[in-house]
């Protein structure tokens, strides 16, 4: 949750498909229909043969130039300049061997804790901080740049977008890459190379992308096997958040399908690997310690601009706030939005943020802003000394419209607005829960400080007789901890550590 939310009067009353527009992304629209005017066939960098696409490579360069900024607005680029360095210098060194040199390539480090990476037209390649938490070496940080390269050598996108519109799909402004940012305003991209980068481009896409990104890593001399390692570790990862994510009725957020689409032990994946070994030299590449140490300290999970999780807990050193939701609530947080979700599934509440621009009470904001002017059982609410209304309205929501807790407390210049409603039945049996969530609202004592900064990894080394018990000890105490533990070490799902290797733990 950011300082600049959706407008929530907009999302509760008009419901949830309501959706912001960028002008840049407004632009990619404007690329796209001049595109199509210039339809044709032009030779493919990576087969030598032609294609049918609709995009030439100016335009092509276009749409990745116009969307760049708004990628970098919405998720944030992690600060961390040596990091970045060692990302794009690892990132250049694979496109100087690919089969498009002449690209400007820009990797940049995404300041977003889910597990992803992605490539827009034109050389811009993206990776969050989440997935590089997973990789445990140079190599394996080279091998999901390697297969993000191959889908821009090999236009993969230009060729997606240009049979879906010659098939009559339609070309319309559509969601890119992470599963909760699909109701959000990256929906504003193109539905078609959204969904690719969503759930991968197919079979024969991503093994394409497999194959070229294992040659590069070849001709850079690093071990093309690499690949499969990666695609293991994260095969892992997918797994495991897909087995958390059904206990706790959300969509997994993974890798963009590539994992999906083939497991490692896949009998394709391992000849287009194994056609890489030609290329590959007698001393090749790993880098674990020198990838370890670029990834020594960097943060892990929810990073302090949005707001930090812990348990049923939310701290916001920006916003100078606490919340805490009643035993066993799961949070997420989003850019425009937090959301709580009860044990059972069956309650959920939203929490927006808006600037006070009057001088009204929050009843009025409930009524003027919101535009909710029924409100039953409406009264004021103690929230520690601070300004607050409450009472229940029929608004839409995620599960319809439904009867729902709206809170508005105000604190500073700004207003926080509790939305709190069940998928089916009345409201009574959390409305406890809703109004203790608000009640909670606090500013920051100095003893919370600390974990509103988050959580960062830390690098050890492991001992004679050290073992997952022993480093979940030695660790922050975060949910599933001795599987994620497990997990950004590659050691799930029973693996112990060996004497001498380094690991990662979470402080």
């Amino acid at each position: 949750m950011t300082l600049d939310s959706l407008h929530a009067a907009q999302w509760i009353t008009v419901g949830p498909r309501t959706r912001r527009r960028r002008s840049a992304l407004r632009g990619l629209a404007l690329a796209a229909a001049l595109a199509f005017a210039a339809a044709g066939c032009a030779t493919n960098p990576v087969t030598g043969k032609s294609d049918f696409v609709m995009l030439s490579e100016s335009q092509e360069i276009e749409m990745g130039r116009e969307a760049d900024p708004e990628i970098r607005r919405e998720f944030g680029v992690y600060d961390d300049p040596a990091l970045s360095a060692y990302v794009q210098r690892v990132g250049a060194e694979l496109a100087a061997k690919s089969h498009r040199t002449d690209l400007v390539y820009r990797f940049t480090v995404l300041d977003s804790p889910d597990v992803n990476a992605f490539a827009l037209p034109g050389g811009y390649i993206y990776i969050t901080r989440g997935l590089l938490a997973y990789l445990n070496s140079e190599a394996e940080l080279a091998a999901v740049l390697g297969h993000e390269i191959g889908h821009v050598t090999a236009r993969h996108s230009v060729r997606q977008i240009s049979a879906a519109q010659a098939a009559g799909v339609g070309y319309t402004i559509g969601a890119i890459f992470l599963p909760e940012l699909r109701t959000q305003s990256a929906q504003q991209l193109f539905d078609v190379l959204g969904t690719s980068l969503i759930r991968g481009y197919g079979r024969s896409h991503e093994l394409e992308a497999d194959r070229l990104g294992a040659e590069y890593l070849a001709r850079t001399a690093y071990d093309p096997d690499a690949m499969i390692e990666v695609i293991a570790v994260l095969k892992n990862q997918e797994l495991a958040e897909t087995q958390i994510a059904s206990a706790e009725g959300r969509e997994p957020r993974v890798y963009h399908g590539l994992f999906a689409t083939h497991p490692s032990n896949d009998q394709r994946l391992q000849e287009v690997v194994g056609e890489a070994r030609k290329y590959a030299v007698a001393e090749r590449r790993v880098g674990v310690d020198a990838y370890l140490q670029r990834i020594d300290g960097m943060l892990f999970g929810d990073s302090p601009s949005q707001g930090i999780r812990r348990g049923n807990r939310f701290y916001h050193e920006g916003l100078d706030l606490t919340l805490t939701f009643a035993e066993g609530w799961r949070l997420e947080n989003f850019p425009n939005r937090l959301e709580a979700s009860s044990p059972d599934n069956q309650a959920r509440m939203w929490v927006f943020v808006e600037d006070r621009n009057r001088r009204i009470s929050p009843a009025e904001f409930i009524r003027d802003r919101i535009g909710l002017r029924s409100l039953a059982a409406g009264r004021e609410l103690d929230v520690g000394g601070l300004e607050a209304y409450t009472g229940i309205g029929r608004v839409n929501t995620p599960f319809g419209r439904r009867d729902s807790r709206v809170t508005v407390v105000y604190y500073h210049d700004k207003a926080y607005i509790f939305l709190g409603t069940t998928r089916s039945g009345p409201i009574g049996a959390y409305d406890r829960d809703f109004l203790s969530a608000a009640q909670s609202f606090a500013p920051l004592a100095e003893s919370d400080r600390r974990y509103a900064r988050g959580l960062r990894l830390g690098v050890v080394t492991a001992e004679p007789g050290d073992n997952i018990a022993g480093l979940i000890a030695r660790s922050v105490q975060v949910n599933y901890p001795e599987m994620q533990l497990r997990l950004i070490n590659d050691l799930y799902p029973r693996g112990e550590p060996r004497a001498g290797q380094k690991l990662k733990i979470i402080q």
